[in-house]
């Protein structure tokens, strides 16, 4: 129902922490994080659109229809979110951080090998 809206608040707080830690090359975690942050709103945006086609979304307030149901329905949507879009945010988080040691790790055996 609103799973969707975990990766999509990962993908802001990223940005910030992006912005407030600066663009430097230092960190190459600080560095990659405009990564996680296209990879969170991609997956975020995909899942949006899904839940309008299944009619989860509406464009009235409240948006989105477990809103409008009731509490019963509010409950069972704060149940996905915990589980459901927890684990997807923990899931983009891990692949993300293998990219950036790839990454780092490429970056590096090139290194190495173009001063030989």
């Amino acid at each position: 129902m609103a799973c969707f809206t975990v990766p999509l608040a990962g993908a802001v707080a990223a940005g910030v922490a992006h912005k407030t830690l600066g663009k430097g090359k230092t960190n190459p975690f600080v560095a990659r994080l405009p990564w996680l942050v296209k990879m969170s709103l991609g997956g975020s945006f995909l899942l949006a659109i899904e839940h309008i086609y299944h009619g989860e979304i509406i464009f009235t307030p409240p948006f989105l229809t477990a809103a409008k149901e009731g509490p019963e329905a509010v409950s069972e949507m704060l149940h996905e979110m915990a589980t459901v879009g927890v684990s997807m945010a923990v899931l983009l988080l891990v692949v993300w951080v293998g990219m950036v040691l790839v990454s780092e790790a490429v970056t590096k055996r090139t290194k190495e090998f173009s001063h030989v």
